[in-house]
């Protein structure tokens, strides 16, 4: 299935949106939380990294990655690169982004994995590094198979979309979680900063339905190595 609409038209709002969320969440921990840290004695300053990482790494460049492969038009080893080098990114900055969150728990005596957003977190990073392998592996070295590329592309596709979406789901969930753990004590629950990250999460969504849309578009014309229809 393909809408009717250029790729790289889309994925500009995609871009768009990518930027004013990565600028939503730098403000939300730097000027409303106090700012970002690696050590430091206010542990609040460690957890700021984990949404600004998980944001940034996992959504924001996993969601690029996702569309230089329907957008660029550049031929087939090229873009294979930078769709492999940017989900390697997402994925590090993404890993760093979890353990800057159990770094904080711990530092903080707070218990781990209680709550449903650190489950599906943990599962996410996981099978989002289990993609990146395989995709490694069969598509660029050693590489499968011509039989065996062409069977697993499809099946890579659809996986790989199944994962951003639980990613952005993920992320949604952990706005929620914050904000509440925030409200909770004490925060207004219509202060700007309530409203700063409503809005940082609406954002995310949109970004992910965007990347979402760039895939199911139309690619340039003289691209003969996109995803094929799903």
């Amino acid at each position: 299935m393909a809408i009717g609409v250029k790729a790289l038209h889309i994925s500009f709002v995609a871009h768009f949106l990518g930027v004013v969320g990565a600028i939503l969440v730098l403000i939300w921990c730097i000027s409303f939380r106090g700012g970002l840290a690696w050590e430091a004695t206010n542990k609040n300053l460690i957890f700021n990294l984990h949404p600004v990482l998980m944001l940034i790494g996992l959504i924001i460049i996993g969601g690029e990655a996702i569309m230089s492969y329907k957008c660029l038009p550049l031929k087939k080893p090229e873009k294979k690169l930078i769709h492999l080098v940017l989900h390697a990114t997402a994925l590090i900055l993404g890993i760093i982004g979890i353990y800057m969150a159990f770094k904080f728990h711990n530092e903080s005596n707070i218990a781990n994995l209680y709550s449903l957003h650190s489950w599906l977190g943990i599962g996410v990073i996981v099978l989002y590094g289990i993609q990146w392998i395989y995709g490694f592996l069969v598509f660029f070295f050693p590489g499968g198979t011509t039989a065996i590329r062409s069977e697993s592309l499809p099946w890579h596709v659809l996986f790989g979309i199944f994962v951003y979406i639980l990613a952005v789901g993920t992320a949604t969930l952990g706005y929620l979680e914050k904000l509440t753990f925030l409200e909770s004590s004490g925060l207004a629950k219509y202060g700007s900063e309530a409203f700063l990250v409503n809005f940082t999460a609406i954002v995310t969504i949109l970004f992910g339905t965007f990347v979402i849309l760039t895939i199911l578009s139309q690619p340039p014309p003289e691209d003969e190595y996109s995803y094929s229809a799903i």
